[in-house]
C-alpha cells in the first residue's frame, strides 16, 4: 500500500502543498486560510488516512508522542503483565510504548537511558536499578518527565508508584502465624533495594510482635547467581533448618526456585511446609497444591504511573511529586 503523502492530499483537495502543511501542522488559522479550505483539508486527509511520520511531527513540536519504559526484566510475568498494561493505557492516549529490560545491570540501564533521551521520547517509566540515583537526577535536571515504579530512592524526589511491600509482607506473615506456624522462614536477595528491604522488615516485625523472630531463619540468595545455584542454596538452607514450617519468598522467581528445591527434596506442600510468595504466576495457579501469593495491584500500578507521567508532560514546572502507595492483595489458595 502507497504511503499517503501532503502531496496526495494537496492534488485532491486542489489547493498547494503549503496549503496542507499549514493545515496539518495547526496554523491554517494563523495563516489567513479561511475554515471552508481548512475543513476540505481535513476532510481530505481523514479519507486518504494521512499518517503524519513521528520525525516530522517530533521536529515540529519536539513532541515524539513515546514513552521509554525500562524494567528489569520483560520475561518475568510481573513485569511483562505490567508492561502490557502500560502499554494499553498509553494507546488511550495515542502513546507508543519503547521497551527495554536491564537485567539488572546499571551500566545496560545507563545506556538504555542514554539511547532513549537520543531517541527523543517524551518522558520515563522506569524500575531503577541500584545505581540508577544519579541518571534518574541527570533526567530531572533535564527537566524529563520520570515516574518510578515497583521500587524508588528514599531520599530522591521523584514520583514514584509502588506497592505498600512493608504492609503486604507484614499481613502475609501474620496470616501463616494466625495458621498456628511458629517456624517461619523468608527468602530474600541480597540486592537490598527498597523494595525488598521493606518486605524484610514488614516479615521481621510481625515474627518480631508474636516472639517468633529468628534470625537463622532468614536466607539471602546470591542475586546474580543462576538457577542451579540457587537452588543449590535453597536445598542447603532448609536442609539445615528441619524445623521450618511455613515460608515466605519475597519474589515470585524465588517462590518458583523453592518450588524445585522442594520437589528435589521430596518436601510436600502443604502438609511438610506451607508457602506464600510475592507477585502471582501463571506456574503458582498451575501448581499442585495452587501457591497462595501476595499480587501486586499492576493495573493500578499502570494507570497511575501514565497519570503521573502526563501531568509533567502538560506541565513540568507545576506538577507536584507524588509517593503513591497501591495496597497489595493477599490471594489464599491452597498451599498453606
Amino acid at each position: 500500500m502507497k504511503k499517503i503523502t501532503i502531496k496526495d492530499i494537496a492534488t485532491e483537495a486542489e489547493v498547494s502543498i503549503s496549503t496542507v502543511s499549514f493545515v496539518i501542522n495547526g496554523k491554517g488559522e494563523k495563516m489567513g486560510i479561511s475554515a471552508s479550505v481548512i475543513k476540505k483539508v481535513q476532510n481530505v486527509a481523514e479519507k486518504l488516512n494521512y499518517r503524519p511520520s513521528m520525525i516530522a511531527t517530533s521536529l515540529r513540536t519536539g513532541k515524539t508522542r513515546s514513552i521509554g519504559l525500562i524494567v528489569e526484566d520483560i520475561s518475568n510475568q510481573f513485569f511483562s503483565d505490567l508492561a502490557r498494561v502500560i502499554e494499553d493505557e498509553a494507546k488511550n492516549i495515542d502513546y507508543r510504548v519503547f521497551y527495554c529490560s536491564t537485567g539488572d545491570d546499571d551500566e545496560r540501564s545507563d545506556e538504555l537511558i542514554h539511547s532513549l533521551l537520543q531517541a527523543n521520547v517524551d518522558g520515563f517509566i522506569i524500575t531503577p536499578t541500584k545505581k540508577l540515583e544519579e541518571k534518574i537526577d541527570l533526567l530531572l535536571k533535564l527537566k524529563k518527565p520520570v515516574v518510578l515504579i515497583d521500587r524508588y530512592f528514599p531520599g530522591q524526589r521523584v514520583s514514584h508508584v509502588v506497592m505498600d511491600n512493608y504492609e503486604a509482607s507484614n499481613t502475609a506473615t501474620k496470616y501463616l502465624i494466625s495458621k498456628g506456624f511458629k517456624n517461619i522462614a523468608v527468602v530474600n536477595n541480597t540486592s537490598e533495594m527498597i523494595q525488598m528491604k521493606l518486605r524484610e522488615d514488614g516479615y521481621r516485625d510481625a515474627l518480631k510482635e508474636a516472639g517468633l523472630y529468628k534470625e537463622s531463619l532468614v536466607l539471602h540468595m546470591e542475586y546474580h547467581s543462576n538457577e542451579e545455584a540457587r537452588i543449590a542454596s535453597t536445598v542447603k538452607f532448609f536442609k539445615k533448618n528441619a524445623e521450618i514450617d511455613a515460608v515466605l519468598f519475597l519474589t515470585n522467581y524465588m517462590g518458583l526456585i523453592g518450588l524445585l528445591a522442594f520437589k528435589n527434596m521430596g518436601v510436600k506442600i502443604p502438609e511438610d511446609i506451607a508457602v506464600i510468595s510475592f507477585d502471582d504466576h501463571d506456574s503458582f495457579k498451575l501448581h499442585t497444591p495452587t501457591i497462595t501469593v501476595i499480587a501486586q495491584p499492576i493495573e493500578e500500578i499502570a494507570i497511575k504511573s501514565i497519570q503521573l507521567l502526563m501531568s509533567q508532560m502538560t506541565d513540568m514546572e507545576t506538577f507536584d511529586v507524588e509517593k503513591s502507595l497501591k495496597k497489595g492483595k493477599l490471594i489464599i489458595r491452597e498451599s498453606v
